[in-house]
């Protein structure tokens, strides 16, 4: 594993849907640079769809569509900038902001950090794949993931319940085939929950390697910086 981290009860992470919001308000933004028509814009029609599923309001969506796309008048500067380092215990971490401002996300990703090790740019991408990650669930009892990523294109995917044909189940992807594998998984049985491009570790660190209290020091650490305003995402090398 190792994709995308996630604290136990990622809603309660998320400190409600309000935030949540506010994050996917951030993607339809950037998104919409492309194009306002989700019909002509496979990213923003991704983040449209996930936006959805888990209900943001409609005035919510379509405002922050108008206002990325620049047919409000109001100037959207959003950057995007990866910050890499390590977690306590070494675990490798790429972090993920959007932010309007720089030079106050930069110090407070460095306190955040303290509790690990900030590194520079290139000192812990090396050990990351930047893949298309497909969260899905089975529509159907006999839906197979392993076939349905075959035929679908998917290059791998990742059980999420204890059994391994049922639960949510994330489908990885070449990075260029991220809509196209999340426009045909519905027809083999899975419907999409979210498609996002992000950061797969090549060499997750075994979390049964962590004693009980190390683990819990990681945990707390990913959590501290996933609640900074400005990150949209953690992805951390932590898995089996």
């Amino acid at each position: 594993m190792g994709a995308q981290w996630k604290a136990k009860g990622k809603e309660l992470a998320a400190n409600a849907k309000g935030k949540l919001f506010g994050r996917l308000a951030k993607d339809i933004m950037i998104a919409a640079r492309g194009g306002a028509d989700p019909a002509s814009n496979s990213r923003l029609r991704l983040v449209v769809e996930q936006a959805r599923k888990v209900s943001m309001p409609k005035e919510t969506l379509e405002r922050a569509i108008k206002k990325g796309a620049g047919l409000t008048g109001e100037a959207v500067h959003f950057e995007h900038v990866i910050y890499e380092g390590f977690a306590p215990h070494r675990v490798p971490v790429m972090v993920e902001c959007l932010t309007d401002n720089v030079n106050r996300t930069a110090p407070e990703m460095r306190v955040l950090f303290r509790k690990g090790q900030l590194g520079t740019s290139g000192s812990v991408s090396w050990d990351f794949d930047h893949v298309g990650m497909i969260e899905a669930e089975p529509t159907a009892k006999d839906a197979d993931p392993e076939v349905a990523a075959i035929e679908a294109g998917a290059q791998d995917f990742e059980p999420g319940g204890d059994d391994e044909w049922e639960g949510t189940t994330t489908f990885l992807t070449d990075a260029t085939d991220l809509d196209i594998v999340s426009r045909a998984l519905p027809a083999h049985g899975f419907k999409v929950l979210s498609a996002k491009l992000g950061y797969k570790c090549k060499n997750p660190v075994n979390p049964a390697s962590l004693s009980a209290e190390h683990l819990e020091e990681v945990e707390a650490f990913l959590a501290a910086i996933d609640g900074n305003d400005d990150v949209q995402n953690v992805f951390a090398g932590l898995g089996a």
